[in-house]
């Protein structure tokens, strides 16, 4: 039995195309952070299988992931973001992976292709990820506030088949969402003792850009990959910049 898990926060636009990438699996679980658009009413009215279960973010997401998992009844879980969907290819890895009683792996890495602006980033920050997304129930939890990682005890495989991430499908959604990551990593990077300087507030992010675009190649994603390196600069600038603001007014 396998449980996909879905973590939600006011994502109307792009709830449907995921749940339907997902629905051949046997339970599906819908993580909502108290939604105020029409998440909710849409999930219910695609689907009455699948479960929601209102739980605040708080600003963790591993405990919104462990919260889930807790929750799952499936063998093996499968955790999606709400701008992620099941391609075909992987689904059928999954599944014939399922029906093989391989008992060697505990988990999968699987590499997420992000399309944005309905161009797929080859290259960047972005072009090579891989993400421990798939595994079994009760081999390990999720650690981390921000950029949460599954920590799963055995082996682990990779499938070769995408996960498709369409984020920042505006400039504006881009700006909120850094606004509200870099938040979230300030306060955590703080809490656990770290500080900044201007070397790194000035420094940090002009390395960041050099890196994403010549380095790993971002200029052959065209103006897309321009505007992707600059935008994961300013993230990394106002990470450290929030920072430095938390530690001065103590």
């Amino acid at each position: 039995m396998i449980t996909a898990v879905v973590l939600t926060k006011n994502e109307e636009n792009n709830i449907v195309d995921c749940l339907e990438s997902i629905a051949w699996c046997d339970e599906i679980i819908v993580v909502d952070d108290y939604s105020t658009d029409r998440t909710l009413e849409i999930i219910k009215n695609f689907d009455s299988r699948t479960k929601i279960l209102q739980h605040e973010l708080g600003g963790d997401f591993s405990a919104q992931r462990n919260f889930g998992l807790s929750k799952a009844r499936g063998e093996w879980i499968l955790f999606l973001d709400a701008d992620e969907r099941l391609s075909n290819g992987l689904k059928g890895e999954i599944m014939d992976f399922l029906k093989s009683q391989d008992k060697e792996y505990a988990g999968f890495y699987i590499q997420r292709k992000d399309i944005v602006w309905s161009k797929e980033l080859k290259h960047g920050e972005t072009g090579n990820i891989k993400l421990l997304r798939f595994g079994k129930k009760n081999s390990g939890i999720w650690h981390g506030k921000v950029h949460e990682a599954w920590k799963i005890n055995g082996n682990l495989g990779n499938f070769k088949m995408p996960l498709l991430h369409y984020p920042h499908q505006t400039i504006g959604s881009f700006l909120r969402e850094i606004n509200y990551y870099t938040d979230l990593r300030a306060k955590e990077l703080y809490d656990n003792g770290v500080r900044t300087n201007v070397y790194q507030i000035v420094f940090y992010p002009k390395a960041k850009f050099l890196l994403n675009y010549f380095l790993k190649l971002g200029f052959l994603d065209g103006i897309e990959g321009l505007i992707f390196a600059i935008m994961m600069s300013l993230h990394s600038f106002l990470v450290r910049a929030k920072l430095w603001t938390y530690a001065s007014k103590k």
